[in-house]
């Protein structure tokens, strides 16, 4: 049976433009292309977490707008449950901007639109598919007492907890405590334990850190220099899958939803990461959100190729 995975979080359509380099303040540069696609935090996971096996409801908001349309044709194409995405009369569909380099490092800029109006009465209409399911997957691109009354909802009724705190901000000590899984990114990890990740022992300092604030479980996630499995007396590194990089604009979002697959279907913390990695290692070698992210039978693929190897 396919394990349910509650995501609550954003959409937003990506405009994403391939740049040589990024502009200076001031310059103008002819880029090699544009393209629009379907992204947002929140939907990346929600995708991620579906493509991987999961049965997944998400819970967000868009506008009355054309992006609206895109959001659920997008969606619904990997059976997401959409029966918590809410329409916001006269506002817009949350946006971002993205330039992507020829190295594959991006900058993003958002406009949270709709995001923005997700509401903890929004939580209240989704608490039965949030208490009905395997994992709790949530980020910050909604307001955050919007994601604090979630994450109550669900350690509430004893769900799991995965929480990617993406952009960076201050967190309240009482809602890291609720936390099962916290999945970060160097500059994040950095910034909630006030230690700057500049390497493999600063990482794991920052982790340990974290992790005396009472979160389970952090995973600190450091792109092609692998990652962190932090847990009580056992801090760990996992290298990176070596992979040619397009663009890495999902890679995070990839990692968040593949890993709440694995342990919802009863993998090993070691094995969730791993499987992660690896379907996080696919999504960079493809340009943009939604559409970089691998199906499972793609990760098995490479798994089977790399471990043959």
């Amino acid at each position: 049976m396919k394990p349910q995975i509650c995501v609550v979080g954003s959409f937003n359509m990506d405009l994403v433009f391939r740049t040589p380099r990024m502009p200076a303040v001031g310059e103008t540069l002819h880029g090699h292309e544009f393209r629009q696609i379907p992204g947002g935090k929140g939907a990346n996971q929600a995708v991620a977490a579906a493509r991987q096996g999961a049965h997944v409801h998400f819970v967000g908001a868009v506008g009355d707008d054309g992006f609206a349309h895109n959001a659920r044709e997008a969606l619904s194409a990997d059976q997401i449950s959409l029966n918590h995405l809410h329409s916001i009369a006269a506002t817009a569909t949350g946006v971002a901007g993205i330039l992507v380099d020829d190295a594959g490092s991006n900058s993003i800029v958002l406009a949270a639109g709709a995001n923005a109006c997700l509401s903890t009465a929004h939580i209240d209409a989704a608490a039965d598919s949030i208490r009905q399911s395997a994992m709790l997957i949530c980020q910050l691109e909604t307001p955050m007492d919007t994601v604090t009354h979630a994450i109550r909802t669900a350690k509430q009724a004893g769900v799991p907890v995965v929480l990617n705190p993406a952009p960076a901000q201050a967190l309240d000590s009482a809602l890291l405590a609720m936390v099962d899984y916290l999945i970060l990114n160097e500059t994040e990890a950095g910034q909630l334990s006030g230690i700057p990740v500049t390497d493999r022992d600063s990482a794991q300092r920052a982790s340990e850190a974290l992790l005396a604030m009472g979160i389970r479980v952090v995973l600190l996630t450091m792109g092609g220099d692998g990652a962190i499995i932090a847990e009580a007396g056992n801090v760990r590194f996992v290298p990176a899958v070596r992979v040619s990089v397009v663009d890495t604009t999902a890679a995070g979002d990839t990692f968040v939803g593949a890993f709440a697959v694995g342990i919802a279907n009863g993998l090993s913390l070691d094995q969730a990461v791993t499987e992660a990695q690896y379907t996080a290692a696919i999504t960079v070698t493809r340009l943009g959100a939604q559409t970089s992210i691998p199906h499972r039978a793609e990760v098995l693929a490479l798994m089977q190729e790399r471990q043959a190897a």
